[in-house]
């Protein structure tokens, strides 16, 4: 169990570094779209559609790493304040009721849409868009990583609940 934890901590990572640059050249190519635009008149669709892709990506595939890392969102009122023990019930009784289940029934979902859109040879309808399948792919792919993350956290809690390992569940509030 410890081995595929691991394993899937590696993997979160080497996705995490994919959506650090893919955001990175989303930022330089979506500044780089407003210099030309409002200095030399010059734009293009394919770039912008590019920059959000881009953007698609990052949130994809950095997802599971904001998992790994206890950085997602949380609801304060039922979760700040309680021992690490609650802590990790209330994330046992979430990653089995909400998040493996949406992971599974998106990623489910969305890989014959992402499949039709490769076949088709999908194109964004703007002119001088992009091929579509590309983006479509990251959808079941992204969700079927962070379902992936979301068991290693349900198998490392579980691992804490029996005593066989420490975690740390520290969580801050974000500054609002």
């Amino acid at each position: 169990m410890q081995a595929f934890i691991r394993w899937v901590d590696t993997l979160s990572r080497w996705f995490g570094v994919l959506a650090s640059c893919a955001l990175f050249a989303a930022c330089m190519i979506s500044a780089g779209n407003a210099v030309l635009r409002y200095t030399l008149g010059i734009g293009s669709n394919a770039w912008l559609e590019v920059q959000w892709y881009l953007f698609g990506i990052a949130v994809f595939a950095g997802a599971p790493m904001l998992l790994k890392l206890n950085e997602h969102v949380r609801v304060d009122v039922i979760y700040g304040g309680r021992s690490p023990r609650t802590k990790a019930w209330i994330d046992v009784i979430g990653l089995l009721v909400v998040l493996l289940p949406l992971c599974g029934i998106v990623a489910w979902l969305a890989w014959p849409f992402a499949v039709a859109s490769f076949l088709q040879q999908e194109h964004s309808p703007s002119a001088g868009g992009l091929i579509r399948w590309p983006i479509k792919v990251a959808m079941p792919i992204g969700f079927a990583l962070l379902g992936l993350q979301g068991l290693a956290e349900l198998l490392r809690r579980i691992d804490f609940l029996r005593g066989r390992t420490e975690l740390d569940i520290h969580y801050e509030r974000p500054l609002q």
